[in-house]
This record gives C-alpha cells, sequence and structure tokens, in this order.
C-alpha cells in the first residue's frame, strides 16, 4: 500500500496546483471585466477641457469637446480593419479656438484614398484623449520620410507636426470629414483571455487525475499480477 503514497500525493499535489492556477485566472477575469466597465464608463462620461499638464495615467480616455482649426499636414498609420482590410489612420495638427495645437486621429481611409485631397478648415470634434500602445517588439520603425508610420508614436508625431504630444482619437467630426471613418477608443484592443485560461488550467488538472488514477490503476493491476 505504501508504493502507493507517493505517486498519490504527486498527483494531488500537481492538480491543486492547476485547479488554483484556473481559480486565479478566474479571479482576474473578475478584475478585468470591472476594470474594462470602469473604462467604458469613464470614455462614455461628460467632456472636459484640455488638461493644461496631461498625465497619461490619469487622462487616458477623458472625452473632450474642442473648436478650432484643422491645419494642413497629415500623417499615415498603417492599420487594418475587421472586415474592411489595409488602410490609414490619419493623423492632423488641431489648433483650439484657445490656442493649442494637439494631434487628432480623425479615422480611417482605405489604401487607395491615402492621397485623396481632404477638407480642413474650422471643425468641432468630440473625442478622447488618448495615449496609443500601438508598439510591441514586432513592430517595425516609422518610415517618416515616405509618411508611413506603424505606430501612433505621440512624442514622434507631435514633433512632426510641431503640435503638444496630446493625441485626441475623434468620435465625431462637425462637419462630417467625407471619405473619413471615425475609429474611436473602445475596449476592444484590451485583452480578456482570462477565461479561457482558465479552462485550460481546469482541463489540464483533470487530465492530471486522469493520469495520476491511471498510473495507480497500473501498479495495482501489475501487482495483482
Amino acid at each position: 500500500m505504501t508504493r502507493y503514497i507517493a505517486p498519490l500525493i504527486f498527483g494531488l499535489i500537481g492538480a491543486g496546483i492547476l485547479i488554483w492556477l484556473g481559480t486565479w485566472q478566474l479571479q482576474r477575469l473578475s478584475w478585468k471585466e470591472a476594470m474594462l466597465s470602469q473604462i467604458e464608463a469613464r470614455i462614455s462620461g461628460p467632456a472636459a477641457p484640455l488638461p493644461a499638464t496631461p498625465v497619461p495615467e490619469t487622462d487616458r480616455y477623458q472625452p473632450v469637446d474642442l473648436t478650432g482649426t484643422i491645419e494642413p499636414g497629415e500623417l499615415h498609420v498603417l492599420v487594418s480593419i475587421k472586415q474592411v482590410g489595409a488602410g490609414y489612420r490619419l493623423v492632423v495638427p488641431f489648433l483650439t479656438d484657445d490656442g493649442r495645437r494637439v494631434l487628432l486621429d480623425r479615422g480611417f481611409v482605405p489604401t487607395e484614398a491615402r492621397d485623396t485631397p481632404r477638407p480642413a478648415g474650422a471643425a468641432r470634434v468630440s473625442g478622447n484623449l488618448h495615449w496609443p500602445d500601438d508598439r510591441t517588439s514586432a513592430t517595425p520603425q516609422n518610415d517618416v520620410p515616405g509618411n508611413i508610420w506603424f505606430a501612433r508614436d505621440v512624442a514622434d508625431m507631435a514633433k512632426a507636426l510641431n503640435t503638444e504630444p496630446l493625441l485626441i482619437v475623434a468620435r465625431q467630426e462637425t462637419p462630417p470629414p467625407g471619405g473619413i471613418s471615425p475609429v474611436p477608443v473602445d475596449t476592444s484592443g484590451i485583452p480578456n483571455d482570462h477565461l479561457q485560461y482558465a479552462i485550460t488550467w481546469y482541463l489540464l488538472a483533470a487530465v492530471w487525475l486522469g493520469m495520476t488514477g491511471f498510473l495507480l490503476w497500473r501498479m495495482r493491476t501489475q501487482t495483482e499480477g
């Protein structure tokens, strides 16, 4: 009987660890869902004036409602939109009525419309402050001379367009910009895979227990044989 103790303990400890990991992922799921709800509430909340000294940690997603002038100059950020295909986000300089020059992400145009002339001039913009996290280790460096950007690097874009390093992502622009589809800030780009991870850990625990049971059965049948 004692020969079964070691594999049984090993099996129970392993299964316990896997079950704990699955439970931890469920706890993370609850935390992530609460965080996403808070972000969604902030995105759709009341507009506020542009902060004098923006702080990404506290001002991210803050809604704003601005009037001013869309100025000449346009940066093209290569992106792909689901069910639409490849194209470019258009980032332009926006001069507010109180004299601040900021970056404005007007939205998306398909690849073939990259060089189409677009309206500028006076506009009212509703949107959200954002500090995008577009860049990963696999993101190419921006082709600044060719005006093809692979990430919305706010500091570099501000330098290129001579604006504050402050980006507003438009939800609505008045008058409507013909041919430009706004791509508002939302939570779709924030990963939330904790449920899948939890299921994976629980399935591994079930497999681990099954393998432990099979091992004990094999040991028993070999002893009886």
